[in-house]
């Protein structure tokens, strides 16, 4: 079998209502726009946990948080075997670049940017080079492949990590021409639009608060829009900034006859509140928080039968689901051990289906204790039919109708009129606790 390459193009803290082909005003994301287009966008995408290390645990296993890592600065069990693991079985060329988080490094015992991930702790990629965390766009460190004292990137740390893509592309491209090129998984994985808020000179220019347009569940207090806008006109031209070098590794696997022999799958670990219900940042079960963009492009010439184009609403794909649905699209079944489903079928119509849920599952399971973030553990389900419904242990906390309020601006958790669709939803997270084996006190209600 010929199988296909992959690439992941990982954000950090980029909300799926920030791409101009998702509606965004604000947003210039001409590449992203296009992939979309010309792939698949999978406009119901949802981080089921939305903070960075339990995301990532889970997009790499194929497990739910609870199985694989369930809070902040918490690492993942390096007997755990991940993606890389079943690629390298397959004999793919595995490749990891840039942020990983999920060596567990407490931030109180020193600068993570210096903290050494042992090689064993890599999550079984082939080709390793990264960081623990940064949070320093100008001042990032990697480490791996051979150099394990971190040395300095030149420069912004999203135009290096796509300077070292780009070179391992190229070479990918080169051993192809020699006849010596074996598939390759492929992941680039980097801090921005996460906070703090900057990025180079020619893309910050070009915002500023009085230009920039507030999301409707923004609160017009002078404390909220202030910060709001400071903090949007570099969260934009860091969203750009990031969509111009998708853009150079485009370009890089066209020029190298790669493009259409490679799946390019762009996603983010969570959102970004940015003043909507006066919060910031993450780990709430908001829809600026928990949905994510995700698209799927590259791998075929898109007058295929114009199957597996544009938007595809409905499609749940959470955390767990991203490994499933990657080795769906090389042809390869999924180990039994990962718990998300396979949707490849939605860029590939030939695959297999398998059975979908009919609702996505939403977990915080503890709090980091940010300023910012909700202070309680939470559970939430979001459904098909687009009610979300959200609670603290043992008391109902959240209700929504997305269809018709979907800035969430009218909570009906605590209204009689809603009590049948609360127990109704009520039980279906109860289902959800159980079938991945998370440990949550639900509400008793009757």
């Amino acid at each position: 079998m010929n199988r296909k390459n992959v690439i992941w193009i990982v954000s950090d803290q980029l909300r799926a209502q920030a791409l101009r082909v998702n509606g965004d005003p604000n947003a210039h994301t001409p590449n992203l726009d296009m992939l979309s287009k010309t792939g698949i966008n999978l406009i119901d995408a949802v981080s089921g946990y939305p903070l960075c290390c339990p995301f990532r645990g889970s997009m790499l296993t194929g497990l739910y948080p609870n199985k694989a890592v369930n809070a902040h600065e918490e690492g993942l069990d390096p007997s755990q075997k991940t993606i890389a693991h079943v690629m390298n079985d397959v004999g793919y060329d595995t490749f990891y670049l840039g942020k990983w988080h999920l060596d567990g490094f407490k931030e109180a015992d020193g600068r993570a940017a210096f903290h050494v991930v042992p090689p064993d702790r890599r999550g079984g990629f082939k080709k390793w080079i990264g960081y623990e965390n940064n949070n320093s766009q100008w001042d990032c460190y990697v480490h791996g492949d051979g150099a394990e004292a971190p040395y300095r990137l030149n420069g912004y740390e999203t135009d290096a990590l796509t300077d070292m893509m780009i070179e391992y592309l190229e070479k990918q491209g080169l051993k192809r021409i020699n006849g010596e090129g074996q598939p390759f998984f492929a992941v680039m994985s980097v801090q921005p639009p996460h906070d703090p808020y900057v990025a180079p000179a020619e893309f910050m220019g070009k915002y500023g608060a009085s230009k920039l347009r507030y999301r409707g569940n923004v609160p017009t207090t002078n404390t909220i829009l202030e910060r709001a806008g400071d903090e949007m006109t570099g969260y934009y031209a860091m969203i750009e900034n990031l969509d111009f070098n998708i853009g150079r590794i485009i370009k890089t696997l066209h020029e190298n006859n790669l493009y259409f022999d490679t799946h390019i799958m762009f996603f983010s670990d969570h959102g970004d509140m940015l003043g909507s219900h006066g919060q910031f940042r993450k780990t709430t079960p908001y829809e600026e928080a928990v949905r994510v963009p995700f698209i799927i492009s590259g791998e075929k010439p898109m007058d295929y039968e114009g199957r597996g184009c544009g938007r595809a609403p409905g499609v749940f794909i959470n955390h767990a689901d991203i490994a499933p649905t990657t080795l769906g699209l090389c042809g390869i079944e999924a180990p039994d051990w990962m718990q998300g489903v396979d949707y490849s079928h939605y860029r590939m119509p030939g695959n297999k289906v398998y059975r979908e849920p009919d609702s996505a599952f939403l977990q915080s399971i503890v709090p980091t204790m940010h300023g910012d973030s909700v202070n309680k553990p939470w559970r939430g389900v979001i459904t098909r039919d687009k009610w979300k419904y959200v609670c603290f242990a043992e008391i109902p906390w959240l209700l929504f109708d997305l269809r018709e309020d979907p800035l969430e601006q009218v909570n009906l958790a605590h209204n009689q009129i809603y009590k049948d669709k609360i127990i109704e939803l009520n039980r279906k997270l109860g289902e959800w606790i159980e079938k991945t084996g998370d440990n949550f006190p639900l509400p008793v209600l009757s």
